[in-house]
């Protein structure tokens, strides 16, 4: 018992400790753009002047289109491998998944830049244009490394979290339901959409936030593809910028105290809307398994 207590401690300590170090290292960025840091758009390390907004509309936005596509091809994944395809299919597939989240984000970088972007540029985004030009996130010029292609390789590597955790839980459901909805005259996929899926809402809902997590932070493929521009675009098509793409970038070249300053900022704010995320999360979670007589 004392060291399950010991080890609750030593966590609250470090993400403490993180929180306090990356709280002293942003001091001088706070005491110097205030607030105002948060909803600025300059970017300009050669004035010192610095506005985070343009990287938490990238973060946020190639994030959501990941989390997006992610969650509905990986949860049907997901249940197609569990109640639906055969032993002999389900399992290489399932292998092949799993060994798919253990690829390193540079290789998905590097995949991204020499083959996603130049299908985005040459195909995807062409066709998105000429059939939803009419919508404003589908206009303006093309140039493959965008947002939505971050957006794209963020879901490329976040599917087989959801995929194969959501596959767990839906395996996990007990089989008297099924059987319960079949007796009733349900059909396979009407017992999974009514009855499989929402009972196993929770753990598909947490696999959704781990991939969310993963997807807030990733640094190195979207640096790749995401095109770097510190610039707020309406149109998907255009390049933009992340919190973890230019602390990565721009970290060894910070050589001003507050140019530092300013970076370390962009790691504090990126911990805390990371939190923020985990709490609502949480709190969601506790929301939808409530009993309905509680609430």
């Amino acid at each position: 018992m004392l060291a399950v207590y010991a080890s609750s401690a030593l966590f609250v300590l470090i993400v403490a400790g993180l929180f306090a170090e990356l709280f002293s290292g942003s001091w001088l960025a706070m005491r110097t753009f205030g607030p105002s840091f948060l909803w600025t758009s300059h970017w300009n390390p050669v004035t010192n002047h610095f506005g985070a907004l343009p990287l938490i509309y990238g973060t946020v936005v190639s994030s959501a289109i990941g989390i997006l596509l992610a969650g509905v091809i990986g949860i049907f994944a997901a249940a197609y491998l569990a109640d639906f395809a055969n032993r002999f299919l389900a399992q290489p597939l399932t292998f092949m998944i799993e060994m798919l989240a253990a690829v390193p984000s540079v290789v998905f970088g590097l995949w991204g830049l020499f083959v996603l972007a130049p299908i985005m540029r040459n195909y995807v985004d062409p066709f998105l244009q000429a059939k939803f030009g009419f919508l404003p996130i589908f206009q303006g010029t093309i140039y493959g490394t965008s947002l939505l292609t971050a957006g794209v390789i963020l879901a490329i590597m976040i599917v087989p979290t959801v995929t194969a955790i959501s596959r767990d839980v839906i395996k996990a459901i007990p089989n008297d339901l099924r059987e319960a909805s079949a007796s009733l005259g349900a059909t396979r996929w009407e017992t999974m959409w009514k009855v499989v899926l929402p009972a196993a809402r929770a753990g598909i809902f947490g696999a959704l936030i781990l991939a969310l997590g993963r997807a807030l932070g990733e640094t190195i493929a979207v640096t790749m593809v995401i095109g770097n521009r510190p610039a707020i675009a309406v149109s998907l098509f255009a390049p933009a910028y992340s919190l973890p793409s230019v602390i990565a970038n721009e970290f060894t070249e910070a050589t001003a105290d507050v140019y530092l300053s300013a970076l370390i900022e962009l790691g504090l704010v990126l911990f805390v809307v990371s939190m923020i995320v985990n709490g609502l999360a949480r709190f969601l979670t506790l929301t939808v398994l409530r009993p309905a007589g509680s609430r």
